[in-house]
């Protein structure tokens, strides 16, 4: 844990945290336990910096907090995601929320198991569970938003159009040319499908929507490599 997130229950004065959850059982596990102590600490959704032990005992600890930084700034990457089975799932969404993606678009295609929309994991609490994680591990607060979009072509034809409107809109398509058009700093909606890509219908869809297809090689990745690979070359350098 490379961040203490807080929540804004966690205050019991403006500048002074209790905490008694997970992450007080991390400190404790951890031995970090010590009076005087700082520790690196943000607010969801808002500033970093840090806070003070001032006192703790076996259930809980207090921190007296500053907060002075804004934080990290976010990858300007519209995400689009067919949805992968649960386990992985849980590794790719800390994944791209360490790497600073804020908003994620989860989209069925021909190649996503129906099963998988019933996951216990796409409830908002679990979600919220995963990125939190990825949060803490890349020092940063703001949490990303997660849309679920469970039909392909209303989703495609009404609401695509508008939202990759002004990006460099790409979809990673194992049959594609070599990567080339990924620029860092620039606003992108990334399109990446199942394990073996989306169907040729369903590049074509996004092809009229105004999507370039790209390729990282002739190897055929899991998805929870692909996402990681696609998404660093956007990195700002």
């Amino acid at each position: 844990m490379n961040l203490i997130l807080l929540e804004e229950n966690d205050f019991s004065a403006p500048q002074r945290v209790t905490l008694r959850d997970r992450r007080f059982q991390h400190l404790l596990a951890t031995g970090q336990l010590q009076t005087g102590k700082p520790l690196k600490i943000g607010i969801i959704n808002g500033r970093i910096g840090s806070g003070t032990i001032i006192v703790f005992d076996e259930q809980s600890l207090d921190l007296e907090i500053e907060l002075h930084q804004a934080p990290p700034p976010p990858l300007p990457v519209t995400l689009l995601l067919a949805l992968p089975r649960p386990k992985m799932l849980k590794r790719v969404l800390q994944g791209v929320t360490s790497l600073g993606v804020k908003q994620i678009y989860l989209i069925n295609s021909y190649r996503v198991e129906k099963s998988f929309w019933g996951s216990p994991l796409l409830q908002t609490e679990k979600l919220r569970e995963q990125l939190l994680l990825g949060l803490e591990q890349a020092r940063d607060t703001i949490l990303p938003q997660v849309h679920l979009r469970k039909r392909f072509k209303p989703f495609v034809e009404d609401e695509l159009p508008g939202l990759c409107k002004g990006t460099t809109a790409l979809v990673a398509h194992p049959t594609a040319d070599r990567l080339g058009a990924l620029q860092p700093n620039r606003p992108t909606t990334l399109a990446i499908g199942p394990e073996g890509g989306f169907i040729p219908y369903e590049i074509n869809k996004l092809a009229e929507c105004g999507f370039t297809a790209i390729s990282l090689g002739e190897r055929i990745l899991r998805v929870e490599t692909a996402v990681p690979a696609l998404l660093s070359r956007l990195l700002p350098g």
